[in-house]
């Protein structure tokens, strides 16, 4: 039996499959053992960690209080407050610079524990940080106050700038041209594009699963590389298979699955679906599309997606409210075809795994009359580019982009859908609502298709319509209730 340490394991998922021959490693997390952030160097079959940090100062813990702080809920709700941050403005930063930690210029620092509560209390901050705040932490589901939206704007810039001083340190120490991240922090797709952008590293990889999930993945790497000898061989994009690593099933096993259950269908061949789905998304209906398999990490990436069309200025509201049943102030994220990307966001090469953040091209933005005097969730109300429905306040997007090779189904749908609306771009959420993970089983995306107001479900080549559904089915469905994620 081989024991693999956390942020091992975490630098094993980041640089194993990527396809790098070397690389420089950065992991970032809560805490593993009582590491809570490594520097590390990968090269062909091995890994090495030169660098940690050490619990309780943590860069992951950090930006968990303020999760807290806000009213959102820890190891849950860090996407909350990421996708919070730009309804306001970062009039915090210096207070939580000058007060919460003593930052080095190589990315390591102390936080002052006499504002946190996770060492011995139940909540992540005390007294103390309410007080530097200004009042006690929101409660869950209260209103949103601008106090909460310059909150997340501050930390997601204090934590831009630590990853920003980490990424200069490895670059220093290992002179290598590319970097591989993992760990909980290597979500936060607006510091990863911040990264990319800064020029510090050729390229980056980010592992899809880079939460502790991946832990698994990287712990069998390490076996795999480091006690069994085995070669690796880097491979062109990667050696993730695009993240579709779950679970699959037939059309025979949904067929029997829907009729088992009584279920009214449509059974159309591959031609008829992809012209018919995208007429339907032409005509404002949520869809949701269940295809292949089961994607390995927290985000859908077109075979267990919620898809709606990007150029309705209400969609996102609608999906928010009516069908993920959350916050209206939630951003969704848009899939392109890979090579339509560089026309509508600035990027210069592919984000499959939907874990970096870029601005809308310009010649696709929309003017917005002076919001001098609009603040936080007053921003929505503007229009801001031809898809404003994948279009955050700062003109900003976290991209997938869909390639042919890696996703034929989903590629031939935006495929479909452009040569209808002339838009290679549709809105992908994942498969789920709110509280709940996101759907494997036919069983659960039907569940979850009668729970909501989806209009349309795809099982494989089953086409199913909401208005055809029994009502009994519906009624029994609407009856359970979700917790708060």
């Amino acid at each position: 039996m081989h024991f693999a340490e956390h942020h091992e394991s975490h630098a094993a998922s980041a640089f194993f499959p990527s396809p790098f021959k070397r690389a420089a490693i950065l992991t970032m997390d809560g805490v593993g053992e009582w590491t809570t952030s490594s520097i590390g160097l990968g090269h062909v079959h091995q890994i090495e960690l030169l660098y940690e940090q050490h619990f309780p100062h943590s860069l992951g813990l950090l930006y968990s209080a303020f999760t807290y702080f806000t009213g959102f809920k820890v190891n849950s709700g860090e996407y909350k407050l990421m996708g919070l941050a730009p309804y306001g403005e970062p009039r915090y930063v210096q207070l939580i610079l000058d007060e919460l930690l003593d930052l080095k210029e190589d990315g390591s620092f102390k936080l002052n524990m006499k504002y946190f509560n996770y060492l011995s209390g139940l909540t992540m901050t005390g007294r103390k940080f309410a007080r530097l705040f200004g009042g006690p932490p929101r409660q869950p589901e209260a209103p949103l106050t601008q106090r909460e939206m310059d909150l997340a704007a501050s930390i997601q810039q204090v934590t831009e700038e630590i990853v920003l001083r980490m990424a200069r340190y490895v670059k220093k120490v290992s002179g290598e041209k590319y970097l591989c991240l993992a760990g909980g922090v290597a979500l936060n797709c607006v510091a990863n594009g911040k990264l990319l952008r800064s020029g510090l590293f050729d390229d980056l990889w980010i592992q899809p699963a880079a939460g502790d999930a991946g832990g698994a993945l990287g712990a069998a790497l390490l076996i795999h590389y480091h006690l069994q000898g085995n070669k690796r061989v880097p491979q062109p994009g990667d050696a993730q298979q695009s993240s579709y690593l779950g679970p699959k099933y037939s059309n025979h096993e949904i067929e029997e699955f829907l009729r088992k259950n009584g279920v009214p269908f449509e059974i159309l061949k591959d031609e008829e679906l992809f012209a018919e789905v995208a007429r339907l998304l032409a005509e404002g209906k949520v869809v949701g599309w269940f295809q292949g398999r089961m994607e390995f990490g927290p985000r859908a990436l077109g075979n267990r997606s919620i898809l709606g069309d990007p150029r309705d200025a209400q969609m996102q509201k609608k999906m928010n409210q009516k069908i993920k049943f959350r916050e209206s102030f939630r951003p969704f994220a848009p899939s392109v075809l890979q090579e339509k990307a560089g026309q509508w966001f600035q990027i210069d090469r592919p984000s499959p795994y939907m874990l970096l953040v870029a601005e809308v091209a310009p010649d696709k933005r929309e003017p917005v009359p002076d919001e001098t005097n609009l603040q936080g969730l007053d921003r929505l109300k503007f229009k801001r580019s031809q898809i404003p429905a994948v279009t955050h306040v700062d003109y900003t997007a976290r991209l997938q982009t869909v390639s042919q090779q890696t996703n034929p189904r989903f590629y031939r749908l935006l495929q479909a859908f452009e040569a209808l609306t002339g838009c290679p771009v549709l809105i992908n959420t994942s498969f789920n609502v709110r509280g709940e993970p996101i759907v494997a089983s036919p069983q659960d995306a039907f569940r979850c298709f009668l729970h909501t107001e989806m209009d349309v479900l795809v099982l494989g080549n089953y086409l199913l319509r909401k208005e055809q559904q029994p009502v009994e089915h519906i009624e029994a469905a609407r009856q359970e209730v979700f917790e708060l994620d």
